[in-house]
């Protein structure tokens, strides 16, 4: 591996780079290990789209779906199994990574089923299962960032469940997002939980932040509007990270830190590119910054290894040009608040949308198989 590549110098800056992408494929080809072994990919997240396009493209499922059939599980179970397996194998993968960051990457993330993101006690219920059934310390179980997933996300940080919050898109919800963290390690110290085993990453979506305020910038069709495209989910992300720092350096947080407890990591989300007038590379240079994650699709994984221009931290430092964006957008009677409700009411039923799909897929292939 050479230290100069894009993706070396990314890691170097203090960024942990994760696939946002799984299939039993992929590892069974050895593409997985090759990207941790050539792009320093050291994590990997999955979803249900990512499981239903998996699953929908894989023979190498045939086996276990036959076994499944055989034993007349019922199309949940079969899920479960199959995406439990999943992931405890990308775990396995990642175990040598785990174990030299001293278990600070080297993380496979699983999500709870979308239907239950407004379900806090279904939520925790799910993610202990899940959590026992996988049963590896580099896991992390994936909790939607709702009303009712906040209270899911202390409860299961509570119980010594490390957790990938994910579908974050407004300021106020990540500060809720972290305070329902630290409370969670409250709880966990108070439980004689030795809290230096729990880990979480909060993941703050970028492009679909930028795909909305863009497309009513468009309709507004100003220079003014026009010459704001494309800078909110930057922006966004900036502010973002400036919240995590006060956060952290507060005095809740420092005794929690003092008493081995880990800092919820922001996780940049969402980074494909989706306006092909901008560089494939946007959302990875200009969200360079120290103790952060950003997972990639393998698209964008290999434009930054081919061409990224890493420039050092992007972040710290860019905040009052970043409030100086949305406060420009809000004077265009643009509603922040409205965007990003709107944003996690899709982002949750876009999960529900490909949960179905892969229950489709998995019922037909169990049928199939008898």
């Amino acid at each position: 591996m050479t230290e100069f590549t894009p993706t070396a110098q990314l890691s170097a800056a203090g960024v942990s780079i994760w696939l946002d992408d799984l299939s039993r494929g992929r590892m069974d080809s050895g593409s997985l290990q090759q990207l941790i072994d050539t792009r320093n990919v050291v994590g990997v997240t999955t979803n249900p789209t990512i499981f239903a396009g998996a699953l929908s493209n894989g023979e190498s499922y045939a086996e276990q779906v036959s076994e499944l059939s055989g034993a007349g599980k019922s199309v949940t179970e079969a899920v479960f199994e199959i995406t439990t397996a999943d992931v405890s194998r990308a775990a396995d993968i990642f175990r040598p990574v785990y174990d030299a960051s001293s278990g600070f990457d080297g993380r496979v993330s699983i999500e709870v089923e979308p239907n239950l993101a407004h379900d806090a006690a279904g939520t925790i219920s799910e993610a202990k299962q899940l959590w026992a059934k996988i049963d590896k310390p580099n896991v992390m179980i994936k909790i939607p960032a709702t009303v009712e997933g906040l209270e899911a996300i202390t409860a299961a940080i509570g119980a010594g469940i490390s957790v990938n919050v994910t579908l974050i898109f407004s300021l106020q919800r990540y500060r809720e997002v972290m305070n329902a963290y630290l409370t969670g390690l409250e709880q966990a110290k108070a439980a004689g939980i030795d809290i230096s085993t729990i880990h979480s990453v909060a993941s703050f979506f970028v492009s679909r932040v930028d795909t909305e305020i863009d497309k009513r910038l468009v309709a507004i069709g100003t220079d003014k509007a026009l010459a704001l495209k494309s800078k909110a989910g930057v922006a966004n992300a900036q502010l973002a990270y400036e919240a995590f720092e006060q956060t952290f350096a507060s005095e809740r947080a420092a005794g929690l830190l003092a008493a081995g407890a880990n800092k919820q990591r922001p996780l940049w989300a969402s980074t494909g590119v989706k306006d092909p007038n901008l560089p494939d590379t946007l959302y990875v240079t200009q969200l360079v910054a120290d103790g952060v994650v950003n997972t990639m699709p393998e698209k964008t994984l290999e434009a930054t290894f081919d061409h990224g221009q890493i420039e050092g931290d992007s972040v710290t430092g860019s905040y009052d040009d970043a409030n100086a964006v949305l406060d420009a957008i809000a004077g265009l009677g643009i509603s922040y608040d409205e965007v990003t409700a709107l944003l996690e009411k899709e982002g949750v039923e876009k999960f529900v949308v490909s949960w179905t799909e892969l229950l489709d897929t998995v019922t037909q292939a169990l049928a199939a198989a008898k």
